[in-house]
């Protein structure tokens, strides 16, 4: 096993908070009592079970920060992104997005503003309504210090994130150089995926490749090069089957729609280290490329790991792609980190 990269600050790009004073605002929304319909025929009677008794096991951790500054000591975490929780709320009118919004960016800052030297802030935006997305992705990172915002796999049922009304939202992240986190829930296979948890297992990464293969064939990664998108879960099913896309590229001429074949652009994203063996990781580096893997635990749930620093040096790599994974890469894709004193 290396130890390379020891000297470098060990950065977890994707964990989750808890808000609860947006639960309080959307408590009596019909519109969340669909969503939660939805999400329970996708899940399934047993899953659905199991996953209310995890959260009420895991919601201190998605809260407290003393436990999660400890989970970050236990794990050897030096620094942690920390994004809410990615529950959809696509279904949201305009004035209570916005009230969404503003209460999940103001916790995110307020919680890792007490704990400035190892919490960066991760925000969200109402992707549903465009314009009002370009305005609050600006006001998190110009106003509130945020270094980016998480979103879906899609703006909403019918709007894919390559369309045409979320152009100026992609241009706006490339000016300000906003980290755009892809983050899944679920998928839109629906009640075919409702035994065996699939809802996550099948579900999460098929919706993470579908996205992302949208904004790779749309072209909309050439069009803004400079762009800085990141995918959870080692960017789904994508990486690791991406010669397929490529094959299509060159064979056919509807899926011919950029300069570059789909694994060229594919390594213009980041993605995370979270794909649980040393094999694997090993094979996600080859597809990506050492400089667009970053750390990353899912704290605190059950897809997630306890150990990701451990894994990454399970992996027996250099100690140039050590560093970079470690948090090399989480520099380049948040802008800069807080120094961290040993």
């Amino acid at each position: 096993m290396s130890s390379g990269g020891a000297g470098v600050p060990a950065v977890d790009v994707h964990a989750h908070l808890a808000v609860p004073a947006v639960n309080a605002l959307i408590a009596d929304q019909p519109g969340l009592r669909e969503q939660q319909q939805i999400d329970a025929a996708a899940l399934g009677p047993a899953s659905a079970a199991l996953n209310q008794a995890q959260i009420a096991e895991i919601g201190p951790l998605l809260t407290d920060l003393d436990l999660r500054l400890a989970a970050m000591d236990r794990a050897g975490v030096d620094i942690q992104a920390v994004s809410p929780m990615p529950l959809p709320h696509a279904w949201a009118d305009r004035a209570l997005a916005a009230k969404i919004v503003a209460a999940t960016n103001e916790g995110v800052v307020t919680f890792c503003d007490r704990a400035p030297s190892r919490l960066v802030p991760v925000g969200a935006v109402s992707l549903q309504h465009p314009d009002l997305a370009m305005a609050q992705l600006v006001t998190a990172v110009r106003e509130l210090g945020m270094r980016g915002v998480q979103i879906s796999t899609a703006a909403g049922p019918d709007v894919e994130l390559d369309h045409p009304s979320l152009a100026e939202f992609w241009a706006t992240a490339e000016e300000l150089g906003a980290a755009i986190l892809i983050h899944p829930w679920g998928c839109s296979l629906g009640s075919r995926l409702g035994d065996y948890y699939l809802f996550n297992t099948v579900g999460n990464p098929t919706e993470t490749t579908l996205a992302l293969s949208r904004l790779v064939f749309s072209g909309l990664l050439e069009r803004h090069p400079r762009l800085r998108v990141w995918s959870a879960h080692g960017g789904g099913y994508l990486p690791s089957y991406v010669v397929r896309a490529d094959h299509a590229w060159h064979a056919r001429g509807d899926a011919r729609t950029t300069e570059l074949p789909p694994s060229a652009l594919l390594r213009r994203t980041f993605v995370d280290s979270l794909v649980y063996t040393p094999e694997q990781l090993r094979h996600l580096i080859s597809v990506m490329g050492a400089g667009q893997v970053t750390l990353g635990s899912d704290y605190p749930f059950d897809m997630g790991v306890e150990d990701p620093v451990d894994r990454l040096l399970a992996a027996d790599l250099d100690p140039e792609t050590i560093s970079a994974i470690r948090g090399g890469n989480a520099g380049r894709l948040l802008g800069p980190l807080p120094a961290v004193h040993t």
